[in-house]
């Protein structure tokens, strides 16, 4: 069973930068990603990544703005979120899937971390 916790969330200004990590332990894991819930929205994809990282995508909302990337000799994916806007307010979630192809759609992963909050606020 894979375990992740996620870690680096906060209360930032618009502009400004976070970075979040997911450390994941258990067994093997593969594609990993971050996806995200607002309040009174439904969970929306923000960033998936391959088990080698040579594969990745990102919603149209973040790309150009975060990074996703892993470590995976630290067992670890991290996100880096640039600009960051009121809209990008929202619970942050790690999550993982035993299979080499990317996915978009939450019901393909497998384990879940807790989620981490992030506010962006003036």
């Amino acid at each position: 069973q894979v375990q992740l916790v996620e870690s680096g969330g906060g209360l930032v200004q618009p502009g400004d930068s976070l970075s979040l990590s997911c450390r994941a332990s258990g067994r093997t894991f593969s594609t990993m990603a971050w996806f995200r819930q607002a309040p009174g929205k439904e969970r929306e994809f923000v960033a998936v990544i391959s088990w080698s990282g040579g594969n990745i995508r990102y919603a149209d909302s973040v790309k150009g703005r975060f990074t996703i990337s892993r470590v995976n000799g630290r067992n670890t994916m991290y996100l880096q979120m640039n600009s960051l806007k009121y809209e990008d307010t929202a619970v942050y979630t790690c999550a993982s899937r035993n299979r080499l192809d990317l996915s978009e759609n939450p019901g393909d992963f497998d384990s879940w971390g807790q989620g981490i909050q992030v506010t962006v606020s003036s």
